[in-house]
């Protein structure tokens, strides 16, 4: 009895994989996620500027436009000078040598040729490198957020569902003030209590989405619980816990998969609603919502793609998000 009940379930995962493989848009948005996860846990690796957060300024290459290529001279600052400045890049068009004899000096300088991808910003930064950098702050929050989300709305919606009377009473009480207060008023708030920065974002954000995956759960356990399958486990004596976390929960997967992914979505342009309005993740760190700030002001002119780049991102991320989300429903489901 015990061997069929796993080849049952090994046949029903292989079922399952075999809908997902089949679902195109789905493995288009899961190989997306899979490239922002590994940008985001390593971005130095694809960076071209290797400053903290991509945060080398040069006045006098500011917004040149994508794929521009420049003669660039380095010169080691710590040799020349005896400092512990870092490497700094110059134009060469914007830069002449007074003394020359630094030149026989082998290492001091050097002439390479850089491609700005995406052009630079207004400061003169490479717009690529802080775009690839801002992936890490948005995947972070997200993924972190959802994390927080799901532990509170998992655990409250779980007790109030499965026990019912008073504990659901005051639950739902509790639910409902909550969903009833505008979720960026919440955000604000909890970033003006605790504080602008990076860190911050990850509590404010996680603190307001797990009002729905509770009220989901909620009703989940609602319907579960008067299967024959927990009323077995009752009779057999098994703990209230026990059944609620080894027996129920792995029943409720589907749509808190479904709204996970939502969240983590919804996460995304909730930090960059945040940086957008100056309160979310500071500068120098680069976000995509603070890129967007930083230069919206040039869609009117012939500089628009310093806005419209990472709005893309924004975009393409919480685009392929929902994708995921819907494909591994829908395969859940088809065979539950």
């Amino acid at each position: 009895m015990e061997g069929q009940k796993v080849m049952k379930s090994q046949s029903l995962n292989r079922v399952i994989l075999n809908r997902l493989k089949n679902d195109n848009m789905f493995l288009v948005s899961f190989f997306f996620i899979l490239m922002l996860t590994l940008i985001s846990a390593f971005p130095y690796v694809f960076m071209k500027d290797k400053s903290q957060y991509a945060n080398e300024m040069n006045l006098d290459i500011s917004t040149i436009p994508p794929m521009s290529k420049l003669s660039v001279l380095t010169i080691d600052n710590k040799k020349i000078f005896a400092s512990d400045v870092k490497v700094h890049d110059l134009g060469i068009s914007f830069f002449s040598i007074t003394d020359s004899k630094h030149m026989s000096h082998e290492g001091e300088f050097s002439l390479v040729n850089k491609v700005y991808y995406f052009g630079t910003d207004k400061f003169g930064r490479d717009l690529y490198s802080r775009t690839l950098y801002a992936t890490r702050i948005s995947m972070s929050v997200g993924f972190i957020s959802v994390l927080i989300s799901l532990v509170i709305g998992t655990l409250l919606g779980a007790f109030a569902g499965y026990f019912g009377g008073k504990i659901d009473n005051f639950i739902m009480w509790f639910v409902n003030v909550i969903w009833s207060i505008p979720t960026l008023l919440i955000v604000i708030a909890i970033t003006l209590a605790l504080g602008k920065g990076y860190w911050q974002v990850f509590v404010a954000v996680g603190l307001t989405m797990w009002v729905e995956i509770a009220r989901v759960v909620r009703g989940e356990f609602i319907v579960q619980r008067n299967h024959e399958y927990v009323e077995a486990g009752r009779v057999l004596g098994f703990s209230n816990l026990r059944i609620i976390f080894k027996h129920i929960l792995p029943n409720v997967v589907a749509p808190v998969i479904v709204i996970s992914a939502a969240n983590f979505a919804a996460a995304i342009l909730i930090e960059a609603g945040l940086s957008f309005l100056g309160i979310g993740t500071q500068p120098p760190i680069p976000s995509w919502g603070g890129m967007i700030k930083d230069h919206y002001n040039y869609i009117i002119m012939d500089k628009a793609y310093l806005a419209i780049i990472p709005g893309l991102c924004i975009m393409f991320s919480v685009l392929s998000l929902m994708t995921f989300g819907n494909g591994l429903r829908s395969s859940i489901d088809t065979n539950l």
